[in-house]
């Protein structure tokens, strides 16, 4: 772990352990209710995803301003770092939460000057997280891992692309969390994401992804590190 960036680290492992340690022994029923307003990303805010972003608030802000998929911009009043930001989603996969489907987390990135130098997607389910600095990684993938299928995230809004996949055999899983699925893209064939693809969710894990072949347009993200996998998808989908 670098050493500039290793208390940011470790505050935003603080911040995961107290979202983990309330999801064990202080939820109630009240947390999954909505509270009736849209968040910065579009979707509409329930109380948990409130509740985990003021664990991260409470830990994150003395370094720099917050932009939260929930709240938008949160104001640091006298930040460590200058020219900072942190781009948060302080509950990926909340529906997957709220249905009880055991695949959601979090995704944290630090900016300096617009440039992006950390990035921390926490698996909430497993208590595992990836990281990436300038100079240090844990994202690397597991060896014995001999995964034959990639993640499709949003399969279900491009179904012309499900056919196509399905007529070439390219099996995929489409879980629904984002930045897990895109920061954990190593260990899998492939990452696709249909849609929009909002820096709350692909920050981090870009960033994370740093060396693998990578390729955007306006209606998809893609991520591999098979040479073979990546052609094959990137022709299905640039002309979408």
């Amino acid at each position: 772990m670098t050493k500039k960036y290793s208390q940011f680290i470790e505050n935003v492992l603080e911040a995961n352990g107290d979202i983990s340690n309330y999801l064990d022994i202080a939820l109630t029923e009240k947390d999954f209710q909505k509270v009736g307003t849209i968040g910065e990303g579009g979707d509409e805010i329930k109380v948990i995803d409130l509740i985990a972003e003021g664990f991260f608030v409470k830990s994150l802000i003395k370094f720099c301003d917050i932009f939260s998929e929930e709240s938008g911009l949160i104001k640091s009043s006298n930040p460590i770092l200058q020219n900072g930001i942190i781009i948060l989603d302080p509950l990926d996969g909340s529906d997957n939460f709220l249905s009880n489907f055991p695949y959601y987390g979090t995704s944290v990135s630090l900016k300096i000057n617009n440039k992006t130098v950390v990035g921390i997607v926490y698996n909430l389910v497993t208590n595992k997280y990836i990281y990436k600095t300038p100079n240090a990684t844990n994202s690397l993938v597991n060896a014995t891992l001999k995964s034959n299928f990639g993640l499709f995230e949003r399969a279900y809004s491009a179904p012309e692309i499900v056919n196509l996949l399905n007529q070439k055999n390219i099996k995929f899983r489409s879980p629904g969390a984002t930045a897990l699925s895109l920061a954990n893209s190593r260990d899998y064939l492939f990452f696709l994401l249909a849609g929009r693809a909002r820096e709350f969710d692909v920050d981090a894990g870009i960033y994370i992804a740093k060396g693998l072949n990578i390729y955007q347009n306006n209606n998809f993200l893609l991520v591999s590190k098979d040479d073979k996998y990546f052609g094959i998808i990137k022709d299905i989908i640039k002309g979408y």
